[in-house]
């Protein structure tokens, strides 16, 4: 049991998964807190190009 426990411990497969999953919990949050002027950001971008397009 000791060995299982030890070994159990040192087994680092799936920590990428975890490293990944924590970057993007993080992302979201900071999207989620910048909701606003992302989206203010992206609309004055956007009729930026459609002037440019003269759509």
């Amino acid at each position: 049991m000791t060995t299982f426990m030890k070994d159990f411990w040192k087994d680092e497969e799936g920590l990428e998964t975890i490293e990944i999953l924590l970057i993007l919990s993080v992302l979201i949050v900071i999207a989620v807190m910048f909701k606003e002027k992302i989206t203010t950001w992206a609309t004055d971008l956007l009729d930026k190009v459609e002037d440019q397009l003269g759509i």
